[in-house]
């Protein structure tokens, strides 16, 4: 009979946890980006479940779509995963017709991608109601405070800011 795990025994494989003061972290504003995330996905992920697909096809047809002629090397660098993990989806795309690879014009090995008319026309249904629930979260927004909004994602996407706060600036 196999061994069950106990809730103490379980606890004792978590990492000890540092202790933090909860007024010095912003989880209003974590909660927020939590549950903007899930509706700001849920549209496209419904139109992906449709088809046997996942994010990581949005990504992938999402980023081929918006740059033509991108090599696998580009794609691995914006979406920071494995070769391995990019090779599964991408194989998918291109067997079903929405990714189309083709040899560098200069170098024979260089791998560029393109989306076909039917992976442009995913790429669109897949943006579109992101870009509607986008538009009506900016209605009546100031240029400055869409500025504002624009500044603050930039700044959650910029690598030195995943750092912990430990590591950070240690070289």
């Amino acid at each position: 009979m196999a061994r069950q795990s106990t809730g103490k025994a379980a606890r004792k494989e978590l990492p000890e946890m540092p202790v933090v003061d909860d007024k010095t972290i912003d989880f209003e504003t974590i909660e927020l980006l939590f549950f903007a995330y899930r509706d700001f996905v849920s549209d496209p992920d419904a139109i992906l479940a449709k088809i046997g697909y996942g994010r990581a096809h949005h990504r992938v047809v999402y980023f081929v779509s918006r740059r033509p002629g991108m090599t696998v090397a580009d794609l691995l660098n914006i979406l920071q995963i494995t070769k391995q993990s990019l090779a599964r989806v991408l194989k998918e795309l291109i067997d079903s017709g929405y990714i189309r690879q083709m040899a560098g014009p200069a170098d024979r090995r260089q791998r560029r991608l393109y989306p076909t008319l039917a992976g442009r026309e995913l790429a669109l249904a897949l943006s579109e109601p992101q870009s509607r629930r986008i538009a009506k979260a900016l209605e009546g927004f100031t240029p400055a405070m869409r500025e504002g909004v624009h500044r603050f994602l930039e700044g959650m996407s910029r690598s030195d800011t995943l750092q912990p706060a430990d590591t950070a600036g240690a070289e």
